[in-house]
This record gives C-alpha cells, structure tokens and sequence, in this order.
C-alpha cells in the first residue's frame, strides 16, 4: 500500500510520520486490496479558546470505492487513533459486503441466472 502524509498548519515530525504510517499499514490484515491510503494531519484551527483541536483525515483507495475518515481530538495521537478505529471498522463492513457479493455471483452463476455488479 501506498501512504502519502502531509500536514496542515504544523511541521510534520518524522515522529509523526512513523506514528501515523504505523497505523494506517496496520489496516492491511483486515483488508489486504487496499491500494493507497492519502492522510492529512494537522492543526484544525489556532482560533480555539480551549487550545488547539489537532485533526486526523485518511483516505483509502480500496478496489470500487474510496473509505474516509476525518478525526478532531485535543491531541493529534488521539486523532489518528480514532480515524485508525473508524476506518476498520469501515474496512471490516467493506470487506463483508464483498463478500457477500461474490457469494450472491456464485450462487446465480451456479442457478444459471446472470449475474451484473
């Protein structure tokens, strides 16, 4: 898989970097067709009274459709943490769904019925 980071409104750490790459290439072992994966991580805005709100987004290009996630938390580990739990869980219904799919083709396929995605 492919991951391309870059930051937004803050100076992407190679701490960072490895965090966030860790996390994402981890998303693999529930879905192995993932082909690229595009975050952005940051600072959201500097005008908040209650210090900064760090943000997380990912975008995965799976076969057939594309996943996203965006995350605000008040620490940009938090963040990526959850955009990382969402994008599973995304992943996990994808992967289903699929499956799902390929079975319906089998079976209809198998019935002699044709079988159009």
């Amino acid at each position: 898989m492919q991951i391309i980071i870059t930051g937004k409104g803050i100076e992407l750490t190679e701490a960072i970097k490895t965090y966030a790459e860790d996390k994402i290439s981890g998303l693999d072992k529930f879905y192995d067709k993932i082909l690229s994966a595009k975050i952005v991580v940051g600072v959201e805005s500097h005008h908040h009274q209650k210090g900064d709100v760090f943000m997380a987004e990912c975008k995965l290009d799976v076969p057939g459709k594309d996943l996203f996630a965006s995350k605000m938390e008040t620490t940009l580990y938090k963040a990526i943490d959850k955009v990382r739990d969402y994008l599973e869980s995304e992943l996990k219904k994808y992967k289903a769904l699929r499956q799902e799919k390929t079975k319906a083709a089998r079976r209809d396929v198998r019935d002699g019925k044709e079988y159009s995605e």
